[in-house]
């Protein structure tokens, strides 16, 4: 029987799909907390929200006066375009606004105005009447999809500005290297991200379209 020489054993590249899986593997410890500091504050945004109803009140008010009530109407009757700029709002206004590139700026700072993002978007979230406990329904699912995906952006940023302030943690001499090695660790993540990122704005798109009449007239009526 023949094998395969030591070094072509050791030289063929890591598979795409492996390649986000080894770096979760290997930062374990804070993908574990930044999914809990993500859900958590989100869920502690959506207590808050339910406990003091006028917080979630002026958040109706603010997404109203900002078009965004205004933009959900007139899109949800067509759920590809909806899909399309869930997505789009979901890549450019939280993905790169909020979390990469501010942190391209400032080390960790996407991290502190994710924290903000999540506790408000809770508030949002926060049911006001029977019918928004039912929207929750199919709606807690494009939550756990859209949350996982900014988690990996976050220990995208978390792991680019470890290596750029101390570039040994990642095998780098200067802070530049290490700078470097932080950028393709996003990028990595980007990729799962991106695919979650789609599947939710998928899903919440047909959701509410299809699914979400159906269940309010069986349950509340």
């Amino acid at each position: 029987m023949t094998s395969r020489p030591a070094h072509l054993e050791h030289s063929a590249p890591a598979p795409l799909w492996w390649r986000p899986l080894h770096l979760i593997r290997a930062n374990l410890r804070a993908y574990l907390v930044v999914n809990a500091a993500a859900y958590g504050l989100t869920l502690l945004g959506l207590v808050m929200g339910v406990l003091f109803p006028e917080l979630n009140a002026a958040r109706a008010v603010a997404l109203e006066d900002d078009g965004t009530g205004e933009l959900v109407r007139g899109l949800v009757n067509s759920p590809p375009l909806f899909a399309l700029v869930i997505l789009g709002v979901n890549i450019s206004r939280l993905s790169l606004l909020t979390i990469v590139l501010p942190s391209l700026v400032v080390p960790f700072a996407g991290l502190a105005l994710f924290a903000y993002w999540a506790v408000e978007t809770g508030i949002t979230l926060a049911p006001a009447d029977p019918e928004g406990w039912v929207i929750l329904i199919p709606h807690s699912l494009t939550i756990a999809l859209e949350l996982q995906a900014y988690v990996l952006l976050l220990l995208g940023v978390y792991l680019l500005g470890r290596h750029w302030l101390v570039p040994r943690t990642v095998g780098a001499t200067t802070r530049r290297q290490g700078y470097v090695r932080g950028l393709q660790r996003i990028g990595v993540l980007a990729i799962p991200a991106l695919a979650l990122l789609v599947v939710g704005a998928v899903w919440e798109a047909y959701s509410l379209r299809y699914l979400l009449h159906p269940l309010i007239q069986l349950l509340l009526h």
